[in-house]
C-alpha cells in the first residue's frame, strides 16, 4: 500500500490566526502554494485558509496590482475567514483512500495529522505528481513487455 508519507509534503508553511490576509497573501505568492494551515504554537490545527477565501475576501484589482496593503480588508485576522471544519488524514492512510476522498468532496488539499498534530499537507498537486510517476512506470512496464512479446515471436517463427 502507498502511504501519504511518502507524497505529503511534510513541515507545510503555517500561519497563526493571528496572522492577516495580507500575509496570507504574501506567503501564497512567495512560496507559490495554495493553501494554508493555520495552527497555534503547539502546531495543532486550528483550520485552513485557500487562495480562494483570500481572494473572496480581498479586493482583486489591488492584488493584480500586487498592492494587497491598500485593501480595506488586508489586516483581517485569518481567525475570521479561515476554514475551522477541516478535514484531514493520517500519514500512515493510503493514498487511494485520500484521493478517492479529495475527489469526492471537491477539497484541494488534506491536513496530515497525528495525534492533533500538523505533520504534513497533500494536495491536487501531489497527486498529479504521483499520476505522472506512475504513467511513467507504467511506460516503462509496456516498452518491456512489448520487447519481451516480440523476442517470443521471433523465437517461435512468426
Amino acid at each position: 500500500m502507498i502511504t501519504i508519507d511518502e507524497f505529503m509534503t511534510a513541515q507545510p508553511v503555517t500561519l497563526s490566526a493571528a496572522n492577516t490576509l495580507a500575509d496570507a497573501w504574501r506567503v501564497m505568492t512567495e512560496k507559490h502554494i495554495r493553501h494554508i494551515p493555520v495552527t497555534d504554537s503547539k502546531h495543532h490545527l486550528q483550520g485552513l485558509v485557500t487562495q480562494r477565501d483570500v481572494l473572496a475576501a480581498t479586493d482583486p484589482e489591488l492584488l493584480k496590482q500586487g498592492d494587497i496593503e491598500a485593501d480595506p480588508h488586508a489586516a483581517t485576522p485569518l481567525s475570521d475567514i479561515m476554514i475551522r471544519d477541516v478535514s484531514t488524514i493520517a500519514p500512515g492512510s493510503a493514498v487511494r483512500q485520500a484521493a478517492l476522498f479529495m475527489q469526492a468532496h471537491k477539497f484541494g488539499c488534506l491536513p496530515v495529522t497525528r495525534d492533533d498534530e500538523l505533520v504534513g499537507i497533500i494536495t491536487d498537486t501531489d497527486f498529479i505528481s504521483i499520476a505522472i510517476n506512475l504513467l511513467e512506470q507504467a511506460e516503462i512496464v509496456e516498452e518491456a513487455d512489448s520487447g519481451f512479446y516480440d523476442d517470443v515471436l521471433d523465437e517461435v517463427g512468426i
